[in-house]
């Protein structure tokens, strides 16, 4: 789905309780009440709504990447963080249930009974700690397994407490309209959450995978290659990325997103590079030959599907070679007469992956790697630094450079120097694709 059309979409949904609300024609409190009443029913309408953006629906995240969707389903989690902490400041009235001696008339007074009042502070309480818990995950003394369980069901909980409150304490919330819309939207989000915990799995359930190899490519560094055990293989393009799940259910929550360094042309095998870097990836070198595995779909904006340009780049750091190496593997198997630059930057020589393979590429026609190492040893000829804006300079810098494609794919701050360089060069913004892995 076209970006706009989903931003549209969510400002609709967002706004469409204030709409709901305005439509009632009651009569008007002071402007400060109104205005925490707005609050309250826009952070619970975003809040039902993250449950949708984290679902990994492709309808969602194909065409803006999974990494752009994961993280403004962070930057919105916090707005409607911000929404509900501040919004019960706001009301010049009472909460409670029966009016304050001063309030003979009650029209100072919420109304609130003892059940929304506790719903309405298990939310407000909740929320804080649930958000600190997924910025600050890294931190947190549990594996991510762990901590995946406790962001669902607190998750469920939240939402529970805020639909009780809303529906039992919201001035507007009581229509027939809105109380629809709200169950609706928690529909959906209770919908999202049966799919990626139950639906999903069962549907991998059907199509196991076995591991055929897991060798040491690198530093550190893993190929592991699976093939499925009955049926068709996965259907992905070069340069996307699928969660997977080894020696356990599929129902699990042991699964990580890993990026496909094989190319599609090369199926019914299907590999992958891991780094040893947490948890899951420190024993990858320990799987067996033969253990099961299950994969999910795959996803991933880092592909070359309705793009159009004279040349590609290919910008990688690290492990972040993986999705391009797929790329540049298809390009070689279609016999893609676009010219391709892959260019590939490491700390040290002994990160390199498949540098047979990279060797050969560069001897193909309008193929060429150039390789840059920023701690070489003395024995190292390739280039030497970072993949900054003067390597940028020196390796794109040909007369048609502004008309190729650049992917991307590396560490954060990587991708950060190389579209500021490339943009500097002259190359516009929409020739530009990045995708980083990081979820919170």
């Amino acid at each position: 789905m076209h970006p706009i059309i989903l931003f549209v979409g969510y400002l609709l949904i967002t706004i469409t309780p204030l709409l709901l609300g305005a439509l009632q024609n009651l009569p008007p409190r002071p402007l400060l009440d109104e205005i925490a009443t707005g609050l309250g029913m826009t952070a619970f309408a975003i809040l039902l709504v993250e449950f949708v953006l984290s679902g990994r629906f492709r309808t969602i995240s194909g065409r803006v990447g999974m990494d752009v969707t994961m993280r403004f389903h962070q930057l919105v989690a916090r707005t409607a963080l911000l929404f509900i902490l501040v919004h019960p400041y706001l009301y010049s009235t009472s909460p409670f249930g029966t009016p304050l001696p001063w309030d003979a008339t009650g029209e100072l007074t919420l109304g609130l009974d003892t059940g929304s009042l506790i719903t309405g502070l298990i939310a407000w309480m909740a929320l804080p700690c649930f958000v600190l818990m997924a910025i600050f995950r890294d931190q947190l003394p549990y594996r991510y397994e762990v901590w995946r369980a406790m962001h669902a069901i607190g998750a469920v909980v939240i939402a529970a407490a805020v639909t009780h409150h809303a529906l039992e304490a919201g001035r507007y919330s009581a229509d027939p309209w809105l109380a629809g819309f709200w169950f609706v939207l928690l529909g959906l989000a209770l919908a999202s959450l049966g799919w990626t915990y139950v639906i999903a799995p069962l549907r991998q359930a059907r199509h196991p995978y076995e591991v055929t190899s897991v060798r040491k490519i690198a530093l550190k560094t893993w190929e592991l290659a699976l093939r499925p055990k009955r049926g068709d293989a996965l259907d992905f393009e070069a340069g996307q990325f699928a969660w997977i799940t080894l020696g356990h259910s599929p129902f699990s929550l042991q699964e990580n997103p890993f990026s496909i360094s094989s190319a599609p042309a090369e199926r019914p095998d299907i590999r992958f590079v891991i780094k040893e870097v947490g948890d899951s990836t420190r024993r990858i070198g320990d799987v067996k030959r033969g253990t099961v595995a299950w994969l999910g779909d795959a996803h991933g904006n880092l592909t070359l599907t309705g793009r159009k340009a004279k040349g590609i780049a290919l910008i990688a750091g690290g492990v972040g070679i993986a999705p391009l190496l797929s790329i540049a593997r298809q390009m070689r198997a279609e016999d893609d007469p676009r010219p391709m630059i892959l260019l590939y930057g490491n700390r040290v020589a002994e990160q390199i992956v498949y540098a047979d393979e990279l060797e050969g590429l560069s001897g193909r026609p309008n193929m060429e790697v150039v390789q840059i190492v920023s701690e070489p040893r003395p024995d190292w000829a390739g280039r030497v630094g970072l993949i900054d804006r003067e390597t940028i300079g020196q390796v794109f810098g040909f007369e048609d450079a502004a008309e190729w494609l650049y992917i991307l794919c590396g560490p954060p701050a990587m991708l950060e120097s190389v579209e500021d360089a490339l943009l500097a060069h002259g190359v516009a913004g929409n020739q530009i694709v990045a995708e980083q892995f990081y979820y919170d």
